[in-house]
């Protein structure tokens, strides 16, 4: 599956007005809510939140990848937002975060969820990726640098 099948640019944001995790959390929910019938913000939301208390999803370099596995949730869903000021994250390098990607997928999908998260890290971990992706001004732009940078994750 190429990352660019699970989002959408009505799912990506560039935001000013988020100044903590928590808040950067919601707004995720938010628009991984859109992709998702079956599901509520509330119960992604708690997902996001329980994945997070068992580690920060701070991979470093200013990125974040929220995650969680839902029941009710039948297909992987990602969305992405840029922070205009980055929020403290707790990340592995303690930097603070201004990229989060957001993902969702089926209770039952470990693997895809797995490959997911290292297509992830792999496009995340390129700094020109980063700064191609701190220099788009809207979602449009967002969507249009990472088309240009994910690879298959196998499929």
């Amino acid at each position: 599956m190429n990352i660019t099948e699970i989002v959408t640019a009505d799912r990506m944001r560039v935001l000013d007005d988020v100044a903590s995790k928590k808040r950067a959390l919601e707004r995720l929910s938010e628009l991984l809510g859109e992709g998702t019938p079956y599901v509520t913000e509330n119960e992604i939301f708690t997902a996001l939140v329980g994945r997070e208390k068992l580690g920060s999803t701070g991979i470093g370099h200013g990125v974040a990848i929220p995650h969680g596995r839902l029941k009710g949730v039948e297909e992987c869903v990602g969305a992405m937002i840029r922070l205009e000021q980055p929020v403290d994250f707790g990340a592995t390098d303690d930097a603070p975060v201004d990229i989060l990607f957001g993902l969702i997928v089926p209770e039952k999908s470990t693997e895809e969820h797995l490959e997911l998260l290292r297509a992830l890290a792999e496009m995340f971990s390129a700094p020109d990726c980063l700064q191609a992706l701190r220099q788009a001004g809207d979602g449009e732009a967002l969507l249009a640098q990472v088309s240009r940078r994910a690879g298959s994750t196998g499929d």
